[in-house]
């Protein structure tokens, strides 16, 4: 059993309910997260305390869609005040910013007095809760869930985690248990959806501010102040924009919180809703390697993306040659800011501040682009005739036709006689020649190939 992930496009608009595993170490909420998400993601092993790194992903069950977080496990404390605050320090932030918990506990071993704990601080809390007995491998015939009824969380499921079994009904119960799906508030549709991204004290929340004219996100000199993703509309030359304000994100070595690993899962929530990114760097400090992991991941998700150097009044020469060395240093240290505008900016001033916007209006219909397939097989038979594909063990490699069969992000398909005999490199030729051909600047550009016949999905 896996989960398939729904196209983003589908519910771009609106923010995804999440849903975060709780639980003692060694229950197999990793193992749980995996089978859910329908990939290894998380690390398993057979000890305690190995998710130190949160991870999280987007997953769909019968139709609704859903962030799923796997936290680290509540630790054991030698004393009771500890074990207190070690439980209320992760499941009260859980609670906090999850809309629903699902808690796993051990079947083979049962009912445990950090199970009990955590229970006693969800039933005061009064939040939705699905509690999962994890380690049945029968969940049909299981009986041992039923001593954590004690914990008066509702009607405990079964299931093994491992195998999958009771998996479909402990989701069924999960998608139950969600809050209303969100629908968007009603009213002019928007028609530009901007998510603000960057580390931390970059300047992210003094540019939204400088955008709207006036003070309407806190501003502050201490890193990590904007907790959560805000949404914030303004008007720009007769179209509505959504500017969603996103905590600052750090490497994932660093976080260390469970708020901020929160703050993490909401910014990719707010990379899915979007439809370009504003990266913010500082251009003074210097653009580090984080900066480039950021964007990269937005790229990864599909977004248009502009890169924003932020503070460039603090550079005491600001030529012309200086900014050309200072993109091109860029895109050499990242290959896909080679098709990612550049924007050098002053959110103190306000200097090129609203020429962002009209950049991010650029990247986002270059992003919804789309080529009529004559045109398609025209460049591609060019691409062809100038270079064909390297020979595959078997011999010949040959491409037949394409077409462009999504936009937002683009994405092309070839169909070749031997498809998994297409080199990387000579996909990203191809690439090369689609952006030569249609620019699709600021905007990921994909292409699959699939075997003469099959279906374009």
């Amino acid at each position: 059993m896996s989960v398939r992930t729904r196209d983003r496009r589908t519910t771009r608009g609106v923010a995804l309910p999440t849903v975060a595993i709780v639980g003692r170490p060694n229950v197999g909420k990793s193992t749980l997260f995996n089978r859910i998400v329908g990939q290894r993601i998380a690390i398993v092993a057979e000890r305690s305390g190995v998710t130190r790194d949160r991870q999280f992903a987007e997953a769909d069950w019968s139709g609704r869609s859903f962030l799923l977080a796997d936290t680290g496990g509540i630790l054991e404390s030698p004393g009771e005040r500890t074990l207190d605050r070690e439980v209320k320090e992760q499941v009260l932030t859980a609670m906090g910013h999850a809309d629903l918990i699902l808690l796993v506990v051990d079947g083979q071993e049962g009912a445990h007095p950090i199970d009990e704990h955590v229970a006693d601080l969800l039933r005061r809390a009064g939040r939705p809760v699905v509690l999962a007995v994890n380690k049945l491998d029968e969940p049909g015939r299981a009986t041992a869930q039923h001593e954590f009824h004690s914990l008066g969380l509702g009607e405990p499921i079964p299931v093994s985690a491992l195998s999958g079994k009771g998996s479909g009904d402990l989701l069924d119960r999960v998608v139950e248990a969600l809050p209303p799906e969100a629908v968007e508030a009603e009213g002019r549709p928007v028609d530009l959806r901007l998510a603000v991204i960057g580390k931390p004290n970059v300047g992210k929340s003094r540019f939204v501010n400088r955008l709207l004219g006036e003070e309407r996100v806190l501003v502050h000199e201490e890193a990590g102040t904007t907790r959560d993703a805000i949404d914030t509309y303004l008007e720009f030359e007769e179209e509505r924009v959504c500017l969603i304000d996103t905590a600052g994100l750090r490497r994932r070595s660093r976080v260390d919180d469970e708020i901020e690993f929160y703050s993490r899962l909401r910014a990719a929530g707010a990379m899915r809703r979007a439809d370009v990114c504003l990266l913010i760097v500082d251009s003074d400090a210097g653009v580090t390697n984080q900066d480039f992991r950021i964007g990269e991941e937005a790229w990864k998700q599909g977004c248009g993306l502009v890169l924003v150097a932020n503070k460039w009044d603090l550079i005491e020469d600001r030529g012309a040659a200086v900014l050309a060395r200072f993109e091109k240093e860029l895109r050499e240290r990242a290959p896909y800011l080679r098709w990612v505008p550049i924007v050098t900016t002053s959110a103190l001033s306000g200097k090129r501040v609203r020429r962002v916007l009209e950049i991010a209006r650029t990247v986002r219909d270059e992003r919804a682009r789309r080529i009529p397939t004559a045109e398609v097989n025209q460049v591609l038979g060019a691409l062809l005739a100038r270079t064909q594909p390297p020979q595959g063990g078997r011999g010949d490699v040959r491409i037949y036709y394409g077409s462009q069969v999504a936009a937002s992000p683009p994405l092309f398909v070839v169909w070749a006689n031997r498809p998994k005999e297409l080199r990387t490199s000579y996909l990203r030729y191809l690439s090369n020649g689609f952006r030569r051909a249609w620019s699709f600047e600021g905007s990921p550009l994909r292409i699959r190939v699939r075997k003469r016949g099959e279906a374009q999905s």
